[in-house]
């Protein structure tokens, strides 16, 4: 009998324009509390119902507290459930952002992921004043070479370059540091990163497909590819096309995840959690996704109805894990974690 494939489930936490959206200033030190504790316990929540990962959105668009930030001061307050900010890579040092996903990694012991953005707003680049907003399409291509170097940079330290030998005031054997010398259309980096290599080696790395513009960016660097469909032959067709790509890049299209994400209004008329889950089982079992993330409408009521109703029938259909399996972000989506390249090859700066 042919095992049966994971499904996958994984939630957005930021805020909508419902009514759960503060009208607050964002940046007042009361508002900042509010949000911190409302994340916290949307992720104890999602939590229990054992999903995947968490997304939280973000935005040079609008003011708010930072998606990184934020998951990390989510992190001690979780224990399996994995934590993936939105990390725009357009106007941005590509070395302080791998810095602070990997930072993200070390604090949620494994758990971290990042989904990366771009931003193609001339309002936006005028907020930093460094230079006009290039068309998207090459925002895409800076953005993959941004997920190349983050790579090359968790792997600039090998899984045991730290010796920390007190006797000696040794911190880190230096032979098995490297510099990873990427030269980009856009920007260079000579590297060692400044933080030691993640505990998944390299963090998962999530990439919204949905516009033509970033899939070959998803095919060729994502973990996890997000795709919005309203069939489910086109999420099978967009399904085949990523992983057709990811093979064209040479890599192993058996770790590439493909979930259909989509908004849900959990209250209204279509049918409600069971309809929802009705849709989840037919779509994965006949091939078209791997899983399912949810943008709820209305986050504390559609996550709560989600993880208490849409989870528990799929879960006593067999479809969804009882318990977590493992600790890492990349044993839940069942990704091998990486070898260090510069570790396979022997090399030494």
């Amino acid at each position: 009998m042919p095992r049966t494939r994971t499904l996958h489930l994984a939630a957005e936490l930021a805020p909508g324009t419902g009514p759960s959206a503060s009208a607050a200033d964002p940046l007042s030190a009361s508002a900042a509390g509010t949000a911190a504790a409302r994340t916290v316990a949307l992720a104890r929540l999602a939590e229990a119902a054992g999903l995947d990962f968490l997304t939280h959105d973000d935005s040079f668009a609008r003011p708010g507290l930072d998606a990184l930030a934020v998951l990390a001061r989510v992190a001690p307050e979780t224990r399996s459930v994995g934590l993936v900010p939105t990390v725009t890579t357009t106007h941005t040092e590509p070395f302080h952002v791998q810095a602070a996903v990997a930072t993200l990694d070390w604090v949620s012991r494994g758990r971290a992921g990042w989904r990366i953005a771009v931003s193609p707003s001339g309002a936006q680049a005028r907020l930093f004043g460094r230079r006009p907003a290039p068309p998207t399409a090459a925002l895409w291509q800076e953005a993959g070479e941004v997920a190349e170097v983050s790579r090359k940079l968790w792997d600039s330290w090998e899984d045991d370059a730290e010796i920390r030998d007190v006797a000696t005031g040794r911190f880190v054997d230096r032979r098995k540091l490297h510099h990873v010398n990427f030269q980009g259309a856009t920007f260079s980096v000579k590297g060692p990163s400044i933080v030691p290599r993640p505990p998944q080696g390299h963090p998962v790395t999530v990439v919204d497909a949905t516009r033509p513009a970033a899939r070959d960016t998803a095919a060729h660097h994502a973990d996890v590819a997000l795709i919005r469909a309203s069939s489910a032959e086109e999420a099978a067709a967009l399904r085949a096309e990523l992983l057709q790509g990811a093979r064209a890049h040479g890599r192993d299209p058996g770790q590439l995840r493909v979930l259909l994400s989509a908004t849900v209004d959990l209250d209204a008329y279509e049918g409600g959690p069971g309809a929802l889950a009705e849709l989840i089982a037919g779509w994965h079992g006949g091939g078209a996704i791997d899983g399912f993330h949810l943008v709820p409408a209305v986050p504390e009521r559609d996550l709560d109805r989600f993880a208490s109703d849409t989870v528990t029938r799929l879960r006593d259909r067999g479809l969804f894990r009882t318990a977590y399996e493992g600790g890492t972000l990349r044993d839940h989506l069942g990704l091998t974690r990486p070898v260090s390249q510069y570790a396979t090859t022997g090399a030494h700066a």
